[in-house]
């Protein structure tokens, strides 16, 4: 049975090994955050960490493990499961960068010309396992995505430097930025005509780019879930918590226009469904002064959205954000549609008179006499 295999051995298979056993996710997610994967199907609860459907995370970390092997592993260092936690262990225990380089090189059974390549490669990728951020930034590829620099010239654990790198912001203005009910994913699309674009890259959660034309949300909602309630995260204080509350912010739970929305789009498979029992933010946490962490990048996105103006049809009839200008353009468009309607009936009405008249004159001239 997969549930009587020793933790040891599940841990020593191959990181390329797929698709990963519940065995192998529970011994992985134990000893990285100490909880446990549940099976597929069951729902995110806030009360208990063992009913979290970590599902798209393991979607995740197989594509990373995966990425990271690519050309035969000649990149990374890391080669089983047992090498991730390992490594991970080290992470959390405060050790810095320079001296867990320095464990790992002393484990190796074979030395390469890229010894140094491969050593930071395998603390990069642990690192982007443990904490769902972009660490890596390998040399055969390039992901798009925002990297997390965590260099030996800057010292210290991997903790102190996650506490200086999402170290809260309050560089922009918000007197006057409210986050009202409309201000959600959903419209983000329909309304200001963003695509959403769903990251894996915790770094990237509502940065714009394209010239602000697309805005990235990290969707993994049950990976956060767990952050929030492990002793062992190295996430900051609260950050978890916070980028929750945005989720919940963006697809407020049981609003029918999101639900129909992300059951509308392409890849609406793809995304984490924890999202979906985020809950709903009350007026008093919808106050931007609530945010602090990603307060900024929420500035930035509201001021995007507020200064958004209707282009097409489908824009105009879901941005009701001003009333009046909503109801005056659809009874022009009303009114005009009625004109032309008119128009055609009275169009019709006459070219039938006139063929009617000439049938009576053609008539009368082929009748007798």
């Amino acid at each position: 049975m997969d549930s009587e295999i020793p933790a040891s051995a599940v841990l020593n298979q191959s990181l390329l090994d797929s698709p990963l056993s519940q065995s192998t996710k529970s011994a992985i997610s134990a000893r990285l955050w100490g909880c446990t994967s549940t099976p597929a199907g069951q729902r995110l609860h806030s009360a208990d960490a063992g009913a979290t459907n970590l599902d798209a995370y393991w979607n995740y970390y197989s594509k990373e493990c995966t990425n990271a092997l690519h050309d035969g592993g000649r990149h990374v260092a890391s080669r089983t499961h047992a090498d991730i936690v390992s490594c991970a262990a080290k992470l959390r225990s405060g050790m810095p960068r320079q001296d867990i380089k320095a464990s790992l090189r002393s484990k190796l059974s074979t030395h390469h010309a890229n010894d140094d390549e491969m050593l930071d490669n395998a603390i990069d990728l642990t690192a982007s396992l443990l904490l769902m951020a972009n660490f890596g930034c390998y040399s055969y590829g390039f992901s798009g995505r925002n990297r997390v620099c965590w260099t030996t010239t800057k010292g210290g654990s991997l903790r102190e430097f996650l506490e200086s790198y999402f170290e809260p912001e309050r560089k922009l203005a918000n007197e006057s930025v409210k986050l009202e009910k409309v201000f959600k994913a959903s419209n983000l699309d329909r309304i200001a005509g963003l695509e959403v674009v769903w990251t894996d890259n915790l770094a990237d959660h509502l940065r714009l780019t394209d010239d602000d034309r697309r805005v990235h949300i990290f969707h993994h909602a049950s990976f956060l879930e767990t952050q929030r309630q492990s002793a062992d995260s190295l996430l900051p204080g609260g950050l978890a918590e916070e980028t929750l509350r945005t989720l919940a912010l963006l697809y407020p739970t049981g609003d029918a226009e999101t639900k129909q929305w992300i059951l509308g789009l392409p890849n609406n498979g793809d995304f984490d469904k924890g999202v979906n029992h985020c809950g709903r933010l009350k007026t008093d946490d919808r106050r931007i002064d609530q945010f602090a962490f990603w307060r900024d990048r929420l500035v930035m996105l509201k001021q995007v959205f507020d200064e958004a103006q209707p282009k097409t049809m489908r824009q105009w009839w879901y941005d009701s954000r001003n009333g009046v200008q909503w109801y005056t353009f659809w009874v022009a468009v009303l009114v005009l549609v009625l004109t032309v309607v008119f128009g055609l009936v009275q169009s019709v009405e006459g070219a039938l008179q006139v063929y009617v008249s000439f049938k009576a004159l053609d008539m009368e001239q082929s009748g007798p006499g």
